[in-house]
């Protein structure tokens, strides 16, 4: 009954063509992964308690107030980021209401209702974040939860794609997809490292002295070697893979977006020296969760385009499975 009423609510909307539907899931993204940056930011101005309290900013109040006790800058930025929320809750409704409205196959609207799911169980963990007073680990598990809904983002956007009248194509074999999956598999390992040199890391997100937020007590240059050894790895995986695809052939899609990854993860590793040697400047460190993010959404692509729905002619014998060749 709910489904066939908000289908009502949908059809009241223009028919959205193709593109418009790409658009809107390629915004998705975009806003999934800046507010992401954006947090970074808060985190790194160490404004992240300009609101102390959730979901308002001050006990009574919504918006920021003038309080001795927290400088004006630091409620702007936090409150800011809070906003964006709204952003990305526009985004998320906009995707599903475009799929509904076509009405596209299943998959495609199971994914684009992950997206209002995945914001609202966002905006939990960040209230959890700010009223535990911004614990490393609430701060680690509210960035791995962005990342994973890049992750779904970029999925939903390859699958607005697709014809859903298409059939499944396997475009490698499963040997090289394996190693795809073992490839993004490297990439939340190293991913999750780097929650833990952030929650060791000199930026706390609030630098109160009364109440000094709570780090992690492991010795920093530890957690920066798991980290870049996570990462040498993830990155030796993409040249093995790079080299199977090679070797049996690989269409124009799969090469474009696979020479990406490598190089978004060249440019990480070089972002990530420079922060070690210049002792993780602030500005960088918002650079280099954007750049988590765009590694993020591109092995997502790549991992999206070794299976695909094609449109078929008529008269066209039935498709090989290269996995099988």
């Amino acid at each position: 009954m709910l489904s066939r009423a908000f289908q009502r609510l949908a059809d009241l909307f223009p028919m959205p063509s193709l593109r418009v539907q790409r658009l809107l899931a390629f915004l998705v993204i975009l806003s999934q992964a800046g507010i992401s940056v954006t947090g970074a930011v808060v985190r790194v101005t160490a404004s992240g308690l300009g609101c102390p309290t959730w979901p308002q900013c001050f006990p009574g109040s919504f918006v920021p107030t003038a309080v001795a006790e927290v400088p004006v800058v630091h409620q702007v930025v936090e409150f800011s980021n809070r906003m964006l929320t709204f952003v990305v809750s526009l985004a998320a409704a906009a995707i599903v209401l475009a799929v509904t409205r076509a009405r596209r196959r299943r998959e495609v609207q199971v994914y684009a209702w992950l997206m209002p799911g995945g914001t609202v169980l966002q905006a939990v963990i960040g209230g959890i974040t700010v009223r535990t007073g911004l614990l490393w680990w609430t701060v680690a598990v509210h960035l791995l939860a962005s990342m994973l809904m890049v992750w779904l983002a970029t999925l939903l956007w390859a699958k607005v794609g697709e014809p859903d009248e298409g059939i499944d194509t396997v475009q490698v074999p499963k040997p090289l997809r394996l190693l795809t999956a073992l490839s993004g598999l490297a990439l939340t390992g190293t991913l999750i490292a780097g929650t833990l040199v952030t929650g060791a890391g000199p930026h706390a997100g609030d630098k109160s002295v009364e109440k000094p937020v709570e780090r992690l007590q492991v010795e920093i240059v530890t957690l920066v070697h798991l980290h870049a050894e996570l990462l040498v790895a993830y990155l030796a995986l993409l040249v093995g893979l790079a080299c199977g695809l090679a070797a049996v052939g690989m269409n124009k899609t799969i090469r474009n977006r696979l020479v990406l990854v490598i190089a978004l993860v060249c440019s990480q590793a070089l972002v990530g020296i420079v922060q070690y040697f210049t002792h993780v400047p602030a500005a960088l460190v918002a650079v280099h969760v954007g750049g988590a993010a765009a590694c993020t959404a591109a092995t997502a692509a790549l991992w999206a385009a070794m299976r695909t729905r094609e449109t078929l002619p008529t008269s066209a014998p039935a498709p090989v499975d290269k996995a099988a060749a």
